[in-house]
């Protein structure tokens, strides 16, 4: 299990998560942190061994977990980039099949990640784009962008397929783990739509703005920002199921869930919920015990201003390269038309 964030101080941040089947409190071991970029750091991603940054100097930096070194850039936007988004299959969910990225300048670029190699750029806002979310089958993405209007982009073909105007700007979007549903940030609601139509089902009204959001099992999601509060909506009810009252002393930047997911799995393994905040203190948590207010498994400071987190929860031993075109290379889920 691995973290990365990112800072307003251009730094990076990779931890390494070891959990042990004893009473011992599992560790956050720093793997590595430097500056590597020119400006504050807006989104990072991870998966498998493979993770990637974004910031307003209009790169994206690509790093190999395992070794672990900042290994290419890539640069295909005309503004800073703004959200980061890994696409693998359920099947193979420690192997990244494609990058997508999103921009200030309407843009979504789309990315083989084997190696990583620039398909297609697909125009999808007239505005900057503020957040995107890919679909588990791979097929889809949705983005929403600062022309207050959301988009759809099939990945098939390349191409943005849906495009409509929303009541107010939202600034965050996630598919659930299943793909049937899809969530929007505007600012303290969080409304929850069903994917096939994008049928609003309800809202999820929070007292203070939300600034990140996270899905997790058996319906629910994860949502923090300026209550520095950590709640589990039901997203089938609409009601809250627990929250872990006074996360962080500061506004959360960031959720990832960390439940692993195996044959293997056992009541041992905790539900475990890693959280940022603005202070640069990354906690992580037992969600069985959010009802008894927990303390914290285990907390790093990295005394910087976190702007993002990711992470991922599953090992892979396949190491991620930057590289040309190879003539005849399979396209995996994107394709360009033709």
């Amino acid at each position: 299990m691995s973290l990365v964030a990112g800072s307003y101080e251009k730094f990076i941040w990779g931890f390494k998560l070891k959990t042990l089947k004893s009473s011992q409190p599992p560790t956050l071991t720093p793997l590595f942190s430097f500056p590597s970029h020119l400006s504050p750091i807006k989104s990072v991603a991870v998966c498998g061994s493979a993770a990637a940054s974004a910031a307003s100097d209009d790169f994206v930096k690509i790093y190999d977990l395992s070794s672990p070194a900042e290994i290419g850039t890539l640069i295909d936007h005309d503004g800073a980039v703004t959200s980061l988004s890994f696409y693998s299959p359920q099947s193979l969910p420690s192997f990244p099949r494609n990058l997508l990225t999103a921009g200030d300048d309407g843009a979504v670029c789309i990315y083989d990640a084997d190696p990583f190699v620039h398909l297609k750029t697909v125009h999808a806002h007239k505005k900057a784009v503020t957040d995107l979310a890919v679909h588990p089958s791979g097929k889809l993405a949705l983005t929403v962008g600062r022309d207050s209007c959301l988009a759809m982009l099939n990945l098939v073909r390349g191409r943005r397929s849906f495009y409509c105007r929303l009541s107010k700007e939202a600034t965050g979007v996630k598919f659930g783990l299943g793909g049937d549903k899809f969530f929007m940030v505007m600012e303290e609601k969080v409304s929850v739509h069903e994917a096939e139509d994008a049928k609003l089902i309800f809202d999820l009204e929070q007292q203070k703005r939300v600034l990140c959001i996270e899905p997790g099992m058996n319906g629910l999601l994860f949502t923090g920002g300026e209550d520095r509060s950590i709640t589990a909506w039901d997203t089938v009810s609409g009601k809250a199921a627990y929250s872990i009252e006074d996360a962080h002393s500061s506004r959360l930047k960031g959720i990832v869930v960390l439940t692993r997911h195996g044959d293997d799995d056992d009541d041992d393994d905790p539900y475990m919920v890693a959280s940022a905040s603005s202070d640069g203190v990354i906690r992580l948590w037992d969600i069985r015990m959010a009802k008894k207010k927990p303390n914290p498994l285990t907390e790093v400071n990295t005394k910087a201003r976190l702007t993002c987190l990711a992470g991922s929860s599953v090992k892979s031993i396949k190491r991620p390269w930057i590289g040309q075109t190879v003539p005849g290379k399979s396209r995996n889920v994107v394709k360009e038309d033709s």
